[in-house]
């Protein structure tokens, strides 16, 4: 990895400040690939990983996209979260998204996606849930919004504990906010109000988490993430817990942070 300017712990999450957002992308894709070829070289399994949709992980994608020493075609992906109500063709779902800047640039085994058009809705979560839990999920690649939700757990209805491992949820008005300031809408009131997510424990099952955070936008939701309780308030909290979880932020997105 490159050079960091800062290096903490915080119960048992790791974290590395860059000075700039592209130095911790491309430090979140060489840590990312070193995970990917252990798993590789320690069992026979394809790697079961799933993907966030956000502006946040471009850099990141972009050095997936570039990478030449890893086996797509060992990996099945996974989908997120996804809104419902906008259209299988719209530009903001983060299907397309995720389909245009890293599912069809590399040669995965296999992609898979959550339906947010589907007639039932609630038969299609427990369809994706189904697949999901065929096998361990083994690494997810995850940002944190500013409301400090993962996926589209905001924190009124985030669930540490959640049965379900894919379920709608409504979306709040920070996290909505949020999909203006990214320039995906032009207006809060374009943005969704429902969205389908994996929940935190879906999340949290995989054996390996990494964050990938830069902007000063999200420099709140990082001091709270860090300082805060562990709480459904501040959802990303949870990762203070996991056994494997490393944070990459820049240094806009440590900014209220003691560096």
């Amino acid at each position: 990895m490159m050079n960091w300017i800062k290096e903490l712990k915080v119960d048992a999450l790791k974290v590395y400040v860059y000075e700039t957002r592209a130095e911790m992308g491309v430090s979140a894709y060489e840590f990312y690939k070193q995970k990917i070829l252990q798993m590789m070289t320690n069992r026979k399994e394809n790697i079961r990983a799933i993907f966030a949709a956000a502006h946040s992980q471009s850099d990141f994608f972009e050095a997936l996209v570039n990478d030449r020493d890893i086996d797509f075609s060992r990996i099945d992906a996974f989908h997120m979260d996804e809104y419902i109500g906008l259209g299988d063709d719209a530009p903001q779902n983060f299907g397309n998204f995720l389909k245009n800047r890293i599912f069809s640039r590399q040669n995965f085994n296999s992609v898979n996606y959550v339906n947010p058009s589907a007639n039932d809705i609630n038969a299609e979560c427990k369809r994706y849930e189904k697949l999901l839990r065929e096998a361990p999920l083994d690494i997810v690649s995850l940002g944190i919004g500013e409301n400090g939700h993962i996926a589209f757990n905001d924190p009124h209805e985030a669930r540490f504990y959640d049965p379900q491992w894919v379920r709608e949820t409504s979306l709040d008005v920070v996290c909505r906010q949020q999909q203006v300031n990214d320039k995906e809408f032009s207006r809060l009131d374009e943005v969704p109000e429902t969205a389908l997510t994996l929940t935190i424990p879906a999340l949290m099952s995989c054996k390996t988490v990494i964050g990938v955070v830069p902007d000063v936008r999200k420099a709140k939701a990082v001091y709270e993430t860090l300082n805060g309780p562990v709480s459904e308030t501040c959802p990303a909290s949870i990762l203070r817990i996991h056994n494997d979880a490393t944070l990459f932020i820049d240094k806009d997105a440590a900014s209220l942070l003691e560096i």
